[in-house]
């Protein structure tokens, strides 16, 4: 089995305009890599794009879609994975990674739209997922996503999501918050799931935060603080799988700089503490 290299190390940050000019000003990197949406910055030049390409010579960067549409009935655009291909180039930008779902088929939908969990459904993606591999020459890494409904079920998510990785041969964004949400609203053991995935096809996490809309219903937004469960699942994470690179998202009700700070520096505690832990075990 391909093993997935990690394209980052340690603890990152999705890059928001609300704070560009207060982080461009600090002399220190308070962050070990940072992620943008290719879709926000492809076209973007002037003075924005010269301040973007201050973050890109200054951190490692990664790309996060959110429009490629893995799943959808709609033909690839190939266009605009050659596009993607053109900015990471462009940007030395480490990996591209999307989300296991779909977006649109004859318009765009804004949301994410969960593809059925079927044995037919893994070789449709996976098929997909290898010929846009070919036109970016390097692999993609697809993320596990929040979902409301699953119509059409056959197989387990932990199953579909399994057989993609393996028959499209890519790597794999473990969001850790979208496994807890999923978790509630599903009812399956996180953990559970957590464990199932392979270990040596995770590129990096994601964390994040989430909206309580019943005791029984969480929503993911990314809008909000990561709350206690969530960080001992990604405790937990990093005990079963090892220390992976983790990066905090937060794209709604953005809080100060030294607010999201203070949550990234709270993930590296977890990772030294996994590490220390590893090193007397060892010892």
């Amino acid at each position: 089995m391909n093993t997935t290299a990690h394209p980052v190390s340690g603890a990152g940050l999705g890059l928001r305009r609300d704070f560009m000019d207060e982080l461009a000003k600090r002399d220190d990197q308070p962050f070990d890599f940072m992620e943008v949406a290719p879709e926000n910055w492809m076209e973007i030049g002037g003075s924005l794009g010269k301040k973007f390409a201050h973050f890109t010579e200054r951190y490692p960067m990664m790309c996060h879609g959110l429009s490629l549409s893995i799943g959808s009935p709609a033909p690839l655009d190939e266009h605009f994975v050659i596009r993607v291909k053109k900015f990471m180039d462009k940007h030395n930008i480490r990996a591209y990674s999307e989300h296991l779902s779909y977006c649109g088929d004859e318009g765009h939908l804004y949301d994410l739209m969960p593809i059925p969990f079927t044995e037919e459904a893994v070789s449709y993606v996976a098929d997909r997922i290898k010929r846009i591999q070919e036109i970016l020459e390097r692999q993609l890494i697809i993320e596990n996503v929040s979902y409301y409904a699953a119509p059409g079920q056959e197989i387990t998510e932990a199953d579909f999501l399994n057989g993609v990785l393996k028959e499209a041969d890519c790597g794999l964004l473990l969001d850790v918050n979208n496994i807890y949400v999923n978790s509630i609203n599903h009812g399956y053991d996180p953990e559970q799931y957590m464990k199932a995935m392979p270990t040596e096809r995770i590129a990096y996490l994601h964390i994040a935060g989430h909206y309580d809309e019943a005791e029984d219903l969480k929503v993911d937004t990314h809008g909000s603080d990561v709350i206690d469960p969530v960080w001992a699942l990604l405790e937990k994470t990093y005990q079963h799988h090892g220390v992976i690179p983790t990066l905090l998202e937060r794209d709604f009700n953005i809080p100060s700089l030294a607010a999201l700070t203070s949550e990234v520096d709270k993930i590296r505690h977890y990772q030294s503490a996994q590490e220390q832990s590893r090193l007397a075990h060892s010892a």
